[in-house]
């Protein structure tokens, strides 16, 4: 393999089809005959170029099989690029019908057009996946978050348990952060799906001054995409927020997938991920079921995060056509679009079959023998004798149960100056159930979800 995601056995982990064949040499080739296909129209509408230069470009340039790849990967080994490769392989071909038709193509463009345009027609493919992969994690997160709004759970401080609270309480945290990044999308979107078409240092002086502007907006509505206020060759911040988005995204992914292995230790219990035959074996020991799904979206996002930074770095370009910086988008890109998708893969399937056990959650709130409502306890018991006191009886009481490992609602109807305060151990068994301390759990569960 040249690369995980060219690998015959590991493609489909770190990477899907669909973004694989978006990044593949032949799509980005297809995109770069579309751009020069799409200047040739626009530029006969206009009578920049002859009407019958144009009809024998896009004869050519309408299918991607005209072009000799092998032809096309010497060029670039030559020249350093592959759009002039590909221009001659246009002129030689429109040529050979009519001698010195050919020569129109690729008019008034410069290499740096065709590429980060065709760069942006494959992002713009991308992010429709990447929408799509938001959309199911969202819809899966809101059904589990409406199922198990009032499932409660220990939530942890510092892998401790903390206090109660529910399951849906934590998935919905999860759902709203997922929400900010789908309104991250569509507000980076715009930004992004900008044309490319400046000519040299992106004056546009190649063209008659009086059609330039009028060529560039006609070229970007033929493609799709936004007009550029002003040439941005060495501007970089439109991948740069991309990567940093990717990053946000796929961050957001990782927190969740350590979420669900701390949660299907051994000892724990409470989800486990979807299951299907020897799915997470180990090779010597059968009883293990591991966290498969999980640790490839850990591992995928940490090389997001550094493909990320590569295209900050990528931002510091020399002048108006830089040597070097550009050219680390080229391996960055392809490689954070499609480890993001795969990260989004793994989450999508790993949110739609999470197997969610309620009787492992409640044993765990157990396990403490009443510490964990130490805090429902204390605060139910302030208004009496004041927080402090209540804090230091409560802190002295914990002690004992985990020294005597006796529960703490036990050493609590034992205390002398609780039974002459008038507190029975009906209202403590109260203060004591993990159940009476959710907090505002649900609500916020319905706030989130949008359910009354």
């Amino acid at each position: 393999m040249s690369s995980i995601t060219s690998s015959v056995i590991f493609k489909n982990i770190f990477s899907t089809p669909e973004v694989s064949s978006i990044w593949s040499d032949r799509t980005r080739t297809a995109n770069y005959l579309r751009f020069e296909d799409s200047l040739a129209h626009v530029q006969a509408d206009l009578g920049i170029i002859p009407q019958d230069a144009a009809l024998e470009i896009n004869r050519f340039c309408c299918d991607v099989d005209n072009i000799d790849f092998d032809e096309l990967r010497e060029e670039t080994e030559k020249v350093g690029y592959p759009v002039l490769g590909l221009v001659k392989q246009i002129v030689r071909h429109v040529n050979a019908i009519k001698p010195g038709l050919g020569e129109w193509a690729h008019y008034g463009a410069t290499t740096q057009d065709v590429t980060d345009t065709a760069t942006v027609l494959q992002l713009r493919s991308t992010l429709d996946l990447v929408s799509a992969s938001l959309d199911i994690i969202i819809n899966h997160l809101r059904a589990h978050a409406k199922a198990h709004a009032s499932t409660p759970m220990a939530a942890r401080s510092n892998l401790q348990q903390a206090v109660p609270m529910t399951f849906g309480f934590k998935l919905a945290r999860l759902l709203a952060t997922f929400e900010r990044h789908k309104q991250r999308l569509q507000q980076l979107t715009p930004r992004l799906l900008v044309l490319e078409f400046g000519g040299a240092a992106g004056t546009l002086a190649s063209l008659p001054a009086e059609k330039a502007i009028q060529c560039q907006a006609a070229l970007a509505e033929q493609l799709g995409l936004s007009t550029p206020e002003i040439a941005w060759h060495t501007e970089r911040d439109r991948f740069a927020e991309l990567g940093g988005f990717f990053a946000l995204l796929t961050g957001t992914c990782a927190k969740f997938a350590l979420d669900v292995k701390l949660l299907m230790q051994t000892e724990i219990g409470e989800v486990s991920e979807p299951f299907y035959e020897h799915r997470g074996s180990s090779s010597t020991m059968p009883q293990k079921r591991n966290p498969i799904s999980c640790a490839y979206i850990s591992a995928i996002t940490t090389s997001v995060r550094q493909h990320a930074n590569a295209l900050y770095e990528a931002m510091v370009a020399d002048h108006e056509r830089s040597t070097g910086p550009w050219e680390v988008e080229w391996i960055a890109l392809p490689e954070i679009c499609m480890l993001t998708c795969a990260a989004l893969k793994h989450t999508a399937e790993l949110v739609a079959g999470l197997e969610v056990h309620p009787e492992a959650m409640e044993r765990n709130l157990r396990t403490t023998k009443g510490g964990i409502v130490s805090e429902a306890v204390m605060m139910g018991l302030a208004p009496k004798m004041g927080r402090q006191v209540a804090h230091d009886l409560v802190y002295g009481l914990c002690q004992r149960s985990v020294q005597e490992g006796r529960p703490l609602l036990e050493l609590l109807c034992a205390d002398e100056g609780l039974v002459s305060a008038g507190l029975g151990k009906e209202e403590l068994e109260r203060l004591c159930d993990p159940a009476n301390y959710l907090g505002l759990s649900v609500e916020m569960v319905r706030r989130v979800v949008g359910q009354e």
